[in-house]
């Protein structure tokens, strides 16, 4: 931890420092992680929870597409995902699919609310399974007071400019001057969405995925309740943490005991606000975590930030690590490491190090479906399972990063 920390010294820069010494260091890792007597790097490691078991360490990281049609995943989508389920990484991720159709961020946003967006998820499922060992996490999410907003390329986080639909949060704060205020949630409301949760999460288990993910992350309707900044309320929903926990609590649990006992539940939280101490901090990123595991979630998914336009980021390589080290180090819960991470070095070392048990990269995945497959062979692992329609291509990146080439 001490040697990658920073990166000036990586993991494969270790290896040409003292090939024995990191050679050994991976055969620890691996045995750790119940595949004694192999040297493989760390993403290549296995891991497990409750009955998911992942063939390595690397993560499609949810990234939105915005070709849903009336909430209903597209061809697009299919080809999307079925991809980079091919491309090799353990997990692969949808992006946020909405709850409700008032719980969309865009009207390209996707959904699991109508049987029709169950059908098209579960043709996925099935796809991937049938012809890749990625497993596949639904993320599950109702976009609050960031609502109602333009395409990602068109004006990120901008209200459309006509058909705006009725948005919910916290309070009755909106996301910026521009953006419609949304309406502060009452018990009814509150009642409906956590059941709409269950809906959801319901259809994806009947869809067929392996993991669920609840998005309490960067501004939306849960984490309008957990930052401060948006959370104004005066009941039992505001003020504490203890109180402004408490709504996305509820919602978990119903989830939790919706979703199958042996199917993995996940989080994502953003773990500092970037507003000093005004709004969530690293220190109370640690109290979330825990009342999480005290929920029975099995793993957070360590973002920040993205839930206020005061937000005044620290961006780096691999700039929230340090939050997803910090909480699996001090609660002992299983972490996911997420944001400009895009080199097999960052992933072996922020793994090696104990940082994080499961890595993340958006980016590089949509600039390479196969960044998996290509790391690979980029540290000479030839255990890495190709499709088998593909393993010629395998074999000559192979032989030509063997000889220091490349195609490019």
């Amino acid at each position: 931890s001490l040697l990658t920390r920073s990166q000036r010294i990586s993991h494969e820069n270790l290896r040409l420092r003292d090939p024995e010494w990191l050679g050994s260091a991976e055969r620890w890792f691996q045995a750790r992680a119940g595949h004694a007597g192999s040297a493989r790097a760390p993403m290549f490691a296995p891991f497990q929870l409750r009955d998911m078991a992942l063939a390595n360490r690397v993560v499609v990281s949810p990234m939105a597409q915005y070709k849903a049609v009336d909430g209903r995943p597209t061809d697009w989508h299919f080809v999307h995902y079925a991809e980079r389920a091919k491309g090799g990484a353990g997990l692969v991720y949808t992006e946020m699919t909405c709850v409700s159709p008032e719980g969309r961020i865009t009207p390209g946003c996707p959904g699991l609310y109508a049987p029709e967006h169950e059908a098209a998820w579960k043709r996925l499922c099935d796809f991937v399974h049938a012809e890749t060992p990625a497993k596949l996490c639904a993320q599950i999410g109702h976009s609050g007071p960031k609502g109602s907003t333009q395409l990602g390329w068109q004006e990120m986080d901008a209200p459309l400019a006509e058909g705006n639909w009725p948005i919910l949060a916290a309070s009755a704060v909106a996301w910026s001057e521009r953006n419609q205020v949304p309406k502060a949630m009452e018990r009814a409301d509150m009642d409906r969405v956590r059941e709409e949760f269950v809906a959801a999460a319901r259809m994806a288990e009947r869809a067929g995925f392996d993991m669920l993910e609840v998005h309490a992350a960067h501004g939306y309707l849960l984490s309008s309740f957990i930052t401060p900044l948006t959370n104004r309320r005066d009941d039992d929903y505001g003020g504490s943490l203890e109180n402004r926990m408490r709504y996305p609590l509820e919602v978990i649990r119903a989830v939790r005991a919706a979703w199958p006992a042996h199917k993995p539940l996940a989080v994502r939280i953003s773990a500092n606000d970037w507003v000093g101490d005004k709004g969530v901090t690293p220190d109370e990123a640690v109290e979330i975590a825990r009342l999480l595991q005290a929920a029975e979630v099995d793993i957070v998914d360590v973002s920040a930030g993205q839930t206020s336009t005061r937000a005044k980021p620290q961006y780096g390589r691999m700039f929230q690590t340090p939050f997803s080290d910090r909480i699996r180090n001090e609660t002992g819960m299983a972490t996911m490491a997420v944001g400009n991470i895009y080199q097999a070095d960052h992933v072996n070392s922020i793994l090696m190090a104990g940082r994080a048990d499961l890595v993340c990269l958006a980016r590089p995945h949509l600039a390479d479906p196969y960044w998996t497959l290509h790391a690979a062979a980029g540290i000479q692992d030839r255990e890495c399972e190709w499709p088998a329609p593909y393993r010629a291509g395998r074999d000559q990146l192979l032989r030509l990063a063997e000889r220091g080439e490349g195609w490019m």
